[in-house]
């Protein structure tokens, strides 16, 4: 039935202004990026878009939270998952992506936390920006200096150009640093300030440089017990933290198992040449949900391509294809 009282002018003003400064803010984005064609190239872009002077495209509606469970899910094709713990996260996800807030997710080793983080970005108005993920971890002090921050030509032996670092690379995008818990306190010093600032200095410039990044990062630490040790920034995790993501692990999240085991051994069997994944016996099966899997899904991935590449073709995965220490905790 069509109503015909008189729109609400003021409220439509209340929820129009929002989105016209998101909008705007696009728009200013995309003119810097592609804007070498001047304004009447945005311009034809944008009567593309609404319909004029040729067809508009599917424009992928808003996720919302109040959706059903299959509903939210369908928004994170690249995760396994069903368990209540993982559609609440999901549920958090679509919440916080639209946003441009500070993230920090938090799980122990391999429960997925950049695929959580790549999730974030995919769902945020900077998708079509630059997505750059790093892991502390992974490089020495000084090293990672010039991977975050870049540096200039000359700042070092063997700096023969001047390079970006991640920041600079992930202008306009968002910037994932994983295992933030490793960093060192003079990095820690620096990221504190670029992060207040929206600034950094390459390594060797006395220039600083305005960055524009949505910024996310993931610890397999407790940075609050850190910090209470004094081995973590507590004024840099506060900056980090407005938004906290706790990833259950596996052991935590019942059905998914079977899910995910159903997942991986397709893709085992792929890349083991197997012209189609084997089946799992049944004592295989209770032996593996019997186990605590500290590793998350990064053990349990390599552990199915461990037991497709051991175990005979032509016959059900047994028992005795399976880890010695799966075998035994599961009582295999």
């Amino acid at each position: 039935m069509v109503s015909d009282r008189a729109p609400d002018r003021e409220g439509d003003a209340a929820r129009r202004d929002p989105l016209k400064r998101h909008l705007a803010s696009v728009i200013a984005n995309y003119r810097a990026e592609f804007g070498g064609g001047g304004d009447e190239a945005v311009r034809r872009d944008l009567a593309e878009l609404l319909g004029v002077g040729g067809a508009s495209p599917a424009v992928p509606p808003e996720p919302g939270i109040h959706e059903s469970a299959e509903e939210v899910l369908a928004h994170f094709p690249k995760v396994v998952a069903r368990c209540k713990k993982m559609v609440d996260l999901f549920r958090l996800v679509l919440k916080v992506a639209p946003t441009d807030a500070t993230v920090l997710i938090q799980g122990e080793s391999g429960t997925g936390k950049e695929l959580i983080a790549r999730s974030i970005h995919d769902l945020s108005h900077r998708r079509q920006g630059p997505y750059v993920a790093e892991n502390c971890a992974a490089l020495p002090e000084t090293l990672l200096e010039s991977e975050l921050f870049g540096h200039s030509k000359g700042a070092f032996t063997g700096a023969d150009r001047t390079t970006k670092g991640r920041f600079q690379m992930a202008n306009r995008g968002t910037l994932f640093l994983d295992e933030v818990g490793d960093m060192s306190p003079g990095l820690q010093k620096k990221l504190l300030r670029a992060l207040q600032e929206g600034e950094l200095r390459p390594v060797g410039s006395s220039s600083p440089i305005k960055i524009d990044v949505r910024f996310l990062s993931a610890s397999n630490k407790d940075l609050v017990d850190l910090t209470r040790k004094g081995l973590f920034r507590e004024d840099l995790y506060y900056r980090l933290s407005p938004i906290r993501i706790e990833l259950p692990p596996l052991r935590e999240r019942g059905d998914d198992l079977l899910l995910l085991l159903d997942r991986i051994t397709v893709d085992a069997a792929r890349k083991c040449n197997r012209p189609e994944p084997p089946k799992l016996a049944p004592e295989t099966l209770a032996a593996m949900g019997r186990y605590r899997w500290p590793g998350n899904v990064r053990e349990l991935q390599n552990e199915v391509q461990r037991m497709i590449a051991l175990a005979d073709p032509g016959r059900p995965i047994e028992p005795r294809d399976l880890s010695p220490e799966i075998r035994a905790a599961g009582g295999a």
